[in-house]
Order: structure tokens, then sequence, then C-alpha cells
């Protein structure tokens, strides 16, 4: 097994312990995949078990099904009778441009309408393909971005290193975390099968790391609210990340919504979200003002591209993250395709999400132990780095489909209808993952905790 564990236990400041796995076999890919969904779903666990010795004085084992942390990188649910609708919007995917290859995300309404701007309206791939060949693919690239939509070029991993955005996430820490002055007395109100009860998540993110994170705490006894904007939806992958939280919306740039949003702020433990690096920042709400609202909070947030560089405010997500960094065009080498080849899952999200949702639950540890509030940045470009950092791997035997045990064990009766919930993929002793509440629409739930 590929040593991906060793790297996120010193960035999370866990023990060097290795961690049992078992089902042999793995994901497809010219990368570690499996092993990534293996050690981040572990390391999560890894910080839920020390949370549990600090509080209690045992330390319960903890052990990953690689089988099923593969598939939870993929999807968990499994619908009866009803269907999740495409992830996808039919345009969005990668072009063959004048000089290479392009990919375009389209799945926001308002993406897909930044895309259309530069290269015109269409109605099927055919006639954006036409339309991309014409282009540069650098120039395409940037002319998106400019129309505030989201694109990214096939690199390499060496145009990437050299890169300024490549060689500014290349000086980053995987994750960026800070302990602050203001504190808050508040006592542990978990116990050992349920560490996470009584603490409060206010959840900003969307599509798909932190919805991850957020999904892991819920399973654990966390109170997971999560707040969306009045018009966003993204059907394709709400019944996969809302299990075991509570939706609803509220307008941030409206005096109700904000007014609303710190009286949640104010009783939240933890922050997660998923902006812009500066977005928050431009609403009034920096990290010293979130610290003054609600002291003590644990302020965890993620973005595309890194945190430093002239893309820190890029737009981005896991597909387009795999085209700028390498990751597409070295699958491509590996396969011997005519086409970029991204990894198999968007391991990059589900792989931040598990490092967000374990970074939060360390500064939890923190704040229990000292009283004070703390932080943590990751970026998605980062978790990229991680994985092609332990360079690819030769072809392993494919993880053994899904059969019947995975299956049945887990009912859930869903906003949609019943589904079964796959296994989750990993045991802490003594605390199980479960979830209270099923899966569910967006804005279904009041603002309130």
């Amino acid at each position: 097994m590929t040593d991906l564990l060793t790297p996120i236990q010193a960035a999370l400041d866990l023990p060097h312990t290795p961690l049992p796995l078992n089902e042999p076999g793995a994901l497809p890919s010219a990368f570690a995949v499996t092993d990534l969904a293996a050690a981040s779903i572990g390391a999560a666990g890894q910080a839920v078990a020390e949370l549990i010795r600090q509080q209690t004085a045992r330390l319960p084992s903890v052990s990953v099904d690689r089988r099923l942390a593969s598939f939870w990188f993929a999807s968990s649910i499994r619908p009866l009778g009803w269907q999740v609708p495409p992830l996808w919007d039919p345009i969005a995917g990668d072009y063959a441009s004048a000089d290479g290859w392009i990919r375009l995300h389209t799945n926001a309404p308002h993406h897909r309408a930044a895309a259309e701007r530069v290269l015109g309206r269409v109605t099927e791939r055919t006639q954006m393909a036409r339309h991309v060949a014409k282009w540069n693919a650098a120039e395409l690239e940037q002319a998106i971005v400019d129309a505030g939509g989201c694109a990214a070029q096939m690199r390499s991993w060496h145009a990437w290193q050299q890169h300024p955005q490549g060689l500014a996430v290349n000086t980053e820490e995987l994750i960026q975390r800070q302990v602050f002055e203001s504190g808050t007395d508040k006592p542990w109100l978990g116990s050992p099968a349920r560490p996470l009860a009584g603490i409060k998540v206010l959840d900003l993110t969307r599509v798909l790391a932190g919805p991850v994170a957020s999904r892991f705490l819920a399973g654990l006894g966390a109170d997971v609210l999560r707040i969306d904007s009045p018009t966003w939806d993204e059907p394709g992958v709400v019944p996969e990340m809302t299990l075991g939280k509570r939706c609803a919306r509220l307008d941030l740039k409206s005096p109700e919504g904000r007014q609303v949003f710190e009286a949640l702020l104010k009783d939240a433990d933890m922050l997660f979200h998923g902006y812009r690096a500066d977005a928050l920042e431009q609403l009034g709400y920096s990290v010293d003002a979130l610290q003054r609202i609600a002291p003590g909070l644990i302020d965890v947030s993620l973005n595309a591209y890194g945190w430093s560089g002239p893309w820190r405010n890029r737009r981005g997500f896991d597909s387009l993250v795999q085209m700028s960094s390498g990751i597409a065009d070295a699958g491509m080498a590996w396969k011997h395709a005519d086409k970029p080849l991204p990894l198999p899952v968007q391991a990059l999200d589900h792989a931040t999400g598990y490092l967000m949702a374990a970074s939060a639950i360390r500064a939890l540890t923190e704040r229990l132990a000292c009283g004070r509030g703390g932080s943590a940045r990751l970026s998605l470009a980062r978790t990229a780095k991680l994985l092609v950092d332990a360079g690819q791997v030769p072809e392993q035997p494919p993880l053994r489909a899904e059969d019947t045990r995975d299956q049945g064990l887990v009912v859930e009766q869903t906003a949609w209808g019943q589904a079964h919930r796959l296994l989750a993929p990993l045991s802490i002793s003594g605390a199980p993952l479960q979830w209270d509440l099923p899966a569910g629409e967006l804005g279904a739930h009041r603002p309130q905790w």
C-alpha cells in the first residue's frame, strides 16, 4: 500500500500509528486512489479516537474497509424504485481545442451561461465541440474565467510545477492550522458512543468536499445545519450529501438573512465554508469578525486552487483541478488513451472532505483542552499534490464488484423514496457511524438550531 497516511497524520498532529485495513484490490487508476480513500477516512477516524481518549482515557481501535471506502468516494446510496438525477450538465466535459484539451464545468446555470457568453449558445455537445476547436486552450480558459465561468486547460504535472499557481501550492501545508486567542468554556457534551453529540455545525459548503466533511460529523452525533442560498440546487448530489443534516436557505446578502445567520453563528461550534478565499470577508465576516460573534468558533474552509498565488480566488471543482494539475494528463498517458483520463472518482473532493472533518475534530480536541477556537484551511490542489507526490502505482487487481452484503443492511427512507445506504467504511470501537436523519431536500428545514 502506498503510504499516504503518514503525511496526513503529520499534518493533523496525529500519532504515526498504522491502521488496520482489509479488502484487497483498488480502483483502476495511475494513482493510489483507493489508498487515498482509506488513508483520509482512517485519519478522520483516528482523530475521533484521540478525542475520545482525551475525554475518557480510553483509546478506541480504528479500522478501515478499503473496498467500502472506495465506494463511498463514488456514491453510498442505492435508490429503490427511483433514480438520482444526472451528476453532470449535458454540455460539461472535456473538449479538444486547437492546441490541446480543455474541460468546461457547466453544472450551475450561471456557469453554463458564462461559457455560452464566450462560445455561443448551444443545445448539444457536438455544437460546443465545433466552437471549442477554434480556440487556443489557454486563451479559452482565461476568457471563460473572465466571464465568471469555470474551465481548465489540461496541463502536464511538469507544466503545473512551472505555473505560478502550481509553484504557490507547492509552498502550502496540506492543512493550514491555527489556534485563536479567543476561547470558550463549553464542556464536552458527547459520549464514547456519540462523541460529537451537542456539537453544532453550521455548513455553508456545496459540491462536494465540505458536504462530505459535515456528513461524517453528523454520523458521530453532531447537529449539522446546512445553509444554501435561496436559488441554489444540485439535484445530482443532494441524496448523497444531505444524509444526517437539516437543510435551510438564507440570503446572506440581505439584512434579514445576515441577522439570522449571525444568530445561528453565536451558538455554533463549527463553521464550514467553501467560498472563494475572500468571499466571506467581502460580506463582512473576516476571521476576526467570526471570532467576535462566536468566541471559540472552529472555522474550517477550503477552496479549489490554494490560498496563495494568482488563482487563490479562482472558481474551481475537483474535475478542473485534475485537469490543471496534471492528473488527467498522467491518466491519459498511463492508459495510452486519446483523451484526458481523470481519476475514477472525484477523489480530491472526498479526501479533502475527510481531512476537513479530521481538522475540525482535532481543533475541538484542542478547544476542550485549552478553551481556544481554531481554524483549518485546505484546498483541492494541495490534496492533488499529496496524491501525485505519492507516485504512480502499478496496475492492481480491481476491487470486487458490489454485492448484496453491501446493500440491504441499512435501509433509508429518503425524501425521494426508499434507498439502501452502504455500510460505513470506518469502524471505531464503541462509536459506530450512524445517521439520525435520512437524506432530504435542500431548504426543507427552518434556519434554526
